[in-house]
């Protein structure tokens, strides 16, 4: 008949908790506590009827429904700034699992590194009255209005700083540069370069801090700093500045994977042999470090500690408890590119 969807997915959304509770012949309120996990508890064999009901007729629980009645969407939201960057990749994957052992979904979105888009992401999941939001800011210091305004619980992700309104989580990032650089003092350079990524915050990068103070502490003058933006691509125009430079460093400490991934392809693209003629370390510990050629050596991040001390802060601030800011120590792994 023309007009009328018969489509499957139509009729699944047509069918409703009393057509399952007719066929499992129990009440419409048993068919809500199997569904719902509750709040009432059911015999075994009931739950299977309902359960085999549910599966017959191919039944939906409506969402919005359950969502207006806990008062909960049971999802939060999450802002990246770059989803093709293994390290990020890595963070979504793991925050993912820690919310769903938890029975929450977590909606993904990218900001593509733009300021503009984060806010009108960060805005858009406010309006969605998502449980609460995760950030990995695009800024050093962000601008939380958005989620202040709407009293939403967030934590931010990647930080080294404190927030005073917000949880946080992130590393011991200058710690981490320091030690790489000293590593790299250890084989004998003593003229170590930074391969620095662009940040649109005022203050000075934790990570350009370690690699001064490892130079410092080491009584080194501080050499040669190429800027670049925190991809492949910033990566590889930094080795091409790199190579077109008079005079070299004989080593490098790059400020994320990402980056080295590109860096090291214009280096060897130009003729230089890794690690006889430059010896390079990055940050991140992504699992894209272990498969450059050759491979890098990288300080790494905690990612899965990090993403359960996310949702478990996250959950913590919904419940009414204070905020807090965790550090997680960072882990040296020196591999081929370094001399190692």
């Amino acid at each position: 008949m023309a007009g009328v969807n018969s489509s499957p997915a139509a009729a699944r959304s047509a069918v409703t908790r009393k057509d399952v509770a007719r066929l499992a012949g129990v009440s419409t309120a048993v068919v809500s506590y199997v569904v719902n996990g509750g709040p009432k508890r059911v015999a075994p064999a009931t739950e299977e009827k309902v359960r085999r009901a549910v599966e017959a007729l191919g039944y939906q629980p409506n969402a919005a429904a359950r969502a207006l009645k806990l008062g909960s969407s049971e999802m939060f939201g999450m802002v990246v700034p770059d989803a093709t960057n293994a390290f990020f990749a890595a963070m979504v994957r793991a925050v993912e699992n820690a919310a769903l052992e938890r029975g929450f979904a977590v909606l993904f979105a990218d900001s593509d590194g733009s300021l503009r888009t984060e806010r009108r992401l960060v805005q858009n999941l406010v309006n969605r009255r998502v449980d609460g939001v995760f950030l990995a800011s695009v800024l050093a210091e962000p601008d939380l209005s958005d989620l202040e305004r709407a009293e939403m619980p967030a934590v931010l992700l990647n930080r080294s700083v404190e927030s005073p309104a917000f949880s946080s989580v992130g590393v011991t990032f200058e710690e981490g540069a320091r030690r790489a650089v000293a590593h790299l003092i250890g084989h004998g350079h003593r003229d170590v370069g930074l391969i620095m990524g662009t940040n649109s915050g005022a203050e000075l990068d934790p990570r350009e801090a370690g690699w001064r103070r490892a130079l410092a502490e080491a009584g080194l003058e501080e050499g040669m700093v190429l800027r670049s933006e925190f991809t492949r691509e910033g990566g590889y125009r930094a080795g091409r500045r790199f190579l077109a430079a008079a005079e070299r460093p004989s080593a490098v400490f790059v400020s994320s994977d990402l980056q080295a991934i590109g860096f090291l392809h214009a280096v060897l693209e130009g003729g230089l042999k890794v690690p006889e003629d430059l010896a390079i370390f990055a940050f991140d510990g992504s699992p894209e470090s272990a498969y450059s050629w050759p491979a890098l050596s990288t300080v790494v991040q905690p990612v899965e500690k990090m993403a359960r001390a996310a949702v478990d802060a996250l959950f913590a601030t919904r419940e009414g408890r204070p905020v807090e800011h965790r550090v997680f120590d960072v882990e040296l792994l020196p591999r081929a590119s370094c001399g190692c």
